[in-house]
């Protein structure tokens, strides 16, 4: 053990120790958790680069962690100046004091993708000694429990999102710390729930991928009238038939005050609530809810809502409900049994018709698809039969894709209430 690291020993006077909520069988009759400072056991890193070092620049990220430059930014941009940077090797760790939606007080990482690089001088490096366990301690920082402890070091000296923090006084903030066999068995729990996490995120993934493939493949590519894939069914039926949208669907037009009953009670769709790619609607609330002024258009279970600003973000939905939307998005529906909705819905997000409607996008600080070149647009409409085999067929897949996301979702909120658990929280230690 390390001859910088405090006695457990318990002195008159001194703060309570740590429980954390939830302990291993093993470990639940041991002592609390010893406080301690950041520097009795974790040291600087203060080895600098050769000039002209160049290889393995890494860049800290606050989603992706400490990643190569190259991948990051796309280049290297180290410079002329890499003999300034710091080098680090793995289960090193890179504090970022500048603020982030995600992370309030700067972002902690541990290099784990590499065996080591070198990293920019506005980084702060460090490195635990070698008797404490490196993943225990990248849980640690990211459960949040340090951040009342980063809290203390702000100063009136922040600027541009930044903390001007030194790693000294970094490293002389307090932590505590349970003894080796307990970091291990905290370590190995959270990483095996990550391991869970990943598989189930790789799962969805492929999914999407198949998905994307499988419309490329139902749907004609530029240039050709039949799909590449057809149901056994339609394998004979020959070419599909090309119509204009102004053919076979209906754009409304016609607003309404969105702050005048009923509309401010309905519920109210923006640009904002629909989901890229996927048509889901999240964050929905009523026009009076999110204080709409501006006149909106009414839609109802017939209509498909396309948003028309930016489509390359490719925002279409397919409401189960009535209610107002956005003047930025096209309530669209069919007008004759011609088309059908379902199918609609994946025509306009399908691949040929995103390329359409980015082309077509209005210039300007804001890309937009007017009304005209929407409704120019020359679409391949099979039988009504095949069109309900193709949207019947991706939305099984939409389905499926949805539950996953679902499970997803809950293994990760089962993470987070995992580690609000394993962690014990220093206002605790103040009551």
């Amino acid at each position: 053990m390390s001859s910088k690291r405090k006695t457990s020993g318990t002195k008159e006077g001194a703060k309570p120790a740590l429980v954390p909520k939830l302990r291993f069988p093993e470990f639940r009759e041991a002592e609390g958790w010893e406080e301690t400072t950041l520097n009795e056991i974790a040291d600087p890193v203060t080895k600098r680069a050769i000039q002209g070092e160049e290889d393995n620049v890494l860049s800290l990220s606050a989603e992706n962690g400490i990643v190569l430059q190259s991948e990051f930014f796309g280049k290297k941009v180290a410079g002329d100046n890499s003999e300034r940077y710091l080098k680090i090797a793995r289960n090193d760790f890179v504090y970022n004091d500048r603020t982030t939606k995600a992370s309030t007080f700067g972002t902690i990482k541990r290099l784990s993708k590499h065996p080591g690089g070198i990293v920019s001088p506005i980084y702060k490096c460090f490195r635990f000694q070698v008797d404490e366990n490196p993943v225990f301690w990248e849980w640690y920082f990211e459960s949040g429990i340090h951040n009342k402890a980063l809290a203390g070091l702000v100063n009136e000296g922040a600027r541009a999102g930044r903390f001007n923090i030194s790693i000294t006084q970094f490293l002389s903030t307090g932590a505590w710390r349970p003894g080796e066999a307990e970091q291990q068995t905290i370590a190995e729990c959270l990483s095996s729930a990550d391991e869970v996490i990943a598989a189930q995120a790789r799962k969805v993934d492929a999914l999407k991928t198949h998905k994307k493939g499988l419309m490329q493949q139902l749907f004609p590519r530029e240039g050709e009238t039949q799909p590449r894939l057809r149901f056994p069914e339609f394998q004979n039926k020959g070419e599909w038939e090309e119509r204009a949208l102004a053919e076979i669907v209906e754009v409304a037009s016609g607003q309404v005050d969105p702050k005048e009953p009923p509309y401010c009670d309905s519920p109210q769709i923006g640009s904002e609530n629909i989901e890229s790619n996927t048509g889901k609607l999240v964050n929905v609330k009523s026009a009076g809810e999110k204080g709409v002024i501006s006149g909106n258009y009414v839609f109802d279970e017939r209509h498909i809502l396309y948003s028309k600003i930016r489509p390359a973000l490719n925002k279409v939905a397919a409401p189960a409900f009535t209610g107002i939307c956005s003047a930025d998005i096209y309530p669209i529906r069919p007008v004759n049994g011609d088309l059908l909705r379902s199918y609609l819905l994946y025509l306009l997000l399908s691949k040929k018709f995103l390329e359409y409607a980015i082309r077509n996008s209005e210039r300007g600080k804001i890309p937009k698809i007017n009304r005209d070149a929407l409704l120019t647009y020359e679409a391949l409409i099979p039988s009504p039969e095949e069109q309900h085999r193709i949207a019947s067929c991706l939305s099984s897949l939409d389905t499926l894709i949805t539950a996953e996301t679902q499970k997803l979702e809950a293994l990760k909120r089962h993470k987070r209430g995992l580690m609000q658990q394993l962690f014990p929280s220093p206002e605790d230690a103040e009551a």
